[in-house]
């Protein structure tokens, strides 16, 4: 390639010759190379390399026999690479698409006045304009070349004398125009295929734009299938196998918002439900507690908008099934995935007090330092609904607070505070949720104020090994008899968790964790029914059930998860009469 170059650079003028060296490539040369009167253009390859420094300097005539003894640019000699065609003309992989132009050789760092180029260079920077250096203010003229880079240099050069080429000009004459149409012709072929690669690439992204769904919007899938069995007396659940899908429509218009669209549908059912004595154990991919699947219905789950206001604050408005983990840190990183990954039961997944606010509303995200947060939000269960007794602030509400410490990367502890209105935490026995479970078996409508307190922690102890857990504290307070059917009073909640997440094990991507907790549970009452025949829930519970959970998360690809598991009850409902139930589930999710 040296060889061809240096037999068309002595025949033209320096501005055509340098104007190329911005394209070039990594060869060393002691001295300016030597040229030929002629060479076999079939004998040079696509990638033989020459020097940047080759192309600003006019030559020096020698013999055939001088050169072959001296030929410092022979294709032994350069480093060269298997390139693929699209990354031969990718402005993104190609170093010459990030050189900046310079209005002075003095600008370029590696050049000095006793380069042999120096003259040459100066000359295309001054008296031309038309030289470039990378963006670190280096030249680097002895990088390699290949043809096709020769070709894309020449083609520029064109461009940049047709420039120059005006009406009563004298910049070029009619022999060195005759002469570059000697190179246009020679380099034909090469140009011809790399504009025809161009046009290739420009027609496929046309093609990929005019297509796509939108230019401001990705789709991200998720699908859960789960086979799930409870075994033990104390659980009528037989084996079964359903699914939970979700399609989020993720817009942005600033590069920083993000306006989510879920459309969600699912067709398993509470174990609560019609299964399990209580709500402790119910999988988070389920329906909410007691409650039954939609039957595959699709519907908008989650429609919330985020924006940051400022460097530190950042605001979520959710229209429709707004949650705590939208606008606030759950401090349960390895195991709150949202059902698809991590912890597979509703209590492992985040503290139980999180479930108490919820619906349409607004939370705000606050960092004062890179160690200190505060989280703000009220949510509304029945925005939507005009009735007075509904509505924004009169129907149910959840209105939290909540302080994230962050000593360091690895240790984040929450403080947690939420006032609550008819919301309850679905997670626990049946007396924690007492206004659920007269509304569901009398039509009892029966009001109630709470307020929770709640400490979380997280400690990365190592790359492998993260310890994390919470304490809560949840006060009740019921706000009418019922036309003398219940006798008011207060109700005393507490629950426990200590959690173990081992990040990467066996292999990288995997998660295996062990839960030991214990589900939401009264230990005093003062509320008791007025009149015979209401259901058995009131008082504090019998005894103390013990949560246990063992998952085993397997990243099969970076889309597939398999996860096989157990949730261990030890006294359901918080009653030694009611016999052990073991939850065995194995959820399989898929994410794209």
């Amino acid at each position: 390639m040296a060889k061809v170059l240096w037999k068309y650079l002595q025949l033209i003028p320096n501005v055509v010759a340098a104007s190329l060296a911005v394209y070039a490539g990594a060869t060393v040369a002691a001295e300016p190379p030597a040229s030929v009167e002629s060479v076999d253009k079939k004998d040079i390859t696509l990638s033989e390399p020459i020097s940047r420094n080759v192309l600003v300097q006019v030559p020096v005539r020698q013999s055939p026999n001088d050169i072959a003894q001296n030929d410092a640019f022979s294709s032994e000699d350069s480093p060269t690479g298997n390139v693929s065609d699209l990354e031969q003309i990718d402005p993104s992989n190609a170093e010459s698409s990030v050189m900046e132009q310079v209005t002075s050789v003095s600008q370029l760092s590696d050049v000095q006045p006793t380069d042999w180029a120096f003259q040459a260079l100066q000359n295309l920077v001054e008296r031309y304009g038309c030289i470039a250096g990378y963006p670190d203010g280096t030249f680097r003229g002895n990088r390699a070349i290949t043809r096709y880079e020769f070709a894309a240099g020449l083609n520029a050069c064109l461009e940049a004398i047709t420039q120059l080429i005006q009406p009563g000009g004298d910049f070029v004459s009619k022999e060195d125009l005759a002469l570059l149409n000697r190179l246009l012709e020679e380099f034909q072929a090469e140009l011809a295929t790399l504009r025809g690669r161009v046009d290739a690439l420009e027609a496929r992204a046309n093609e990929l734009e005019a297509n796509q769904f939108s230019t401001t919007t990705k789709l991200e899938g998720e699908i859960i299938f789960a086979a799930v069995d409870g075994i033990g007396t104390g659980s009528s659940s037989v084996p079964h196998f359903g699914h939970r899908t979700r399609f989020n429509l993720e817009t942005s218009f600033t590069g920083e918002d993000l306006l989510r669209t879920r459309l969600q549908l699912g067709n398993l059912n509470a174990l609560s439900a019609n299964s399990n004595p209580a709500p402790e154990g119910d999988l988070f991919f389920a329906a909410d507690a007691y409650e039954e699947s939609d039957g595959n219905v699709f519907g908008i789950d989650a429609l919330l908008y985020t924006f940051p206001l400022g460097e530190r604050l950042e605001i979520t408005v959710a229209a429709n099934a707004g949650a705590a983990d939208d606008f606030a840190n759950t401090v349960n990183p390895y195991l709150d995935g949202d059902g698809a990954l991590g912890a597979l039961s509703r209590f492992a997944t985040r503290h139980p007090i999180y479930y108490m606010i919820g619906g349409a509303g607004i939370g705000a995200r606050y960092e004062f330092s890179d160690n200190l947060e505060l989280n703000l939000g009220y949510m509304a269960a029945d925005a939507f609904d005009p009735d007075p007794t509904f509505g924004f602030f009169n129907g149910a509400y959840g209105a939290m607070a909540q302080l994230l410490v962050k000593p360091s990367e690895r240790l984040n502890i929450g403080l947690t505070y939420i006032n609550s209105y008819n919301n309850e935490m679905g997670a626990g026995s049946n007396r924690a949720n007492l206004r659920t479970v007269l509304g569901n078996e009398t039509d009892l409508d029966l009001p109630i104020i709470s307020n929770a307190f709640g400490v979380e922690a997280s400690w990365q102890l190592s790359k492998r090994f993260v310890v994390g857990g919470w304490v809560g504290y949840v006060n009740k307070t019921v706000l009418s008899t019922l036309g003398g059917q219940i006798d008011r009073g207060d109700m005393e909640i507490w629950n426990a968790n200590l959690n173990f997440a081992f990040p990467d094990l066996g292999k990288e991507g995997n998660l295996g964790a062990i839960i030991v907790g214990v589900e939401p549970m009264v230990r005093n009452s003062s509320v008791s029914a007025a009149v015979p025949g209401l259901p058995d829930v009131f008082g504090a519970d019998k005894d103390t059930s013990l949560h246990i959970e063992a998952l085993y998360q397997y990243q099969v690809t970076d889309n597939i998860a398999i996860t096989p598991g157990v949730v261990w009850l030890t006294a359901p409902d918080h009653n030694n009469d009611n016999e052990d139930i073991v939850i065995g589930t194995i959820r399989t999710t898929f994410t794209f």
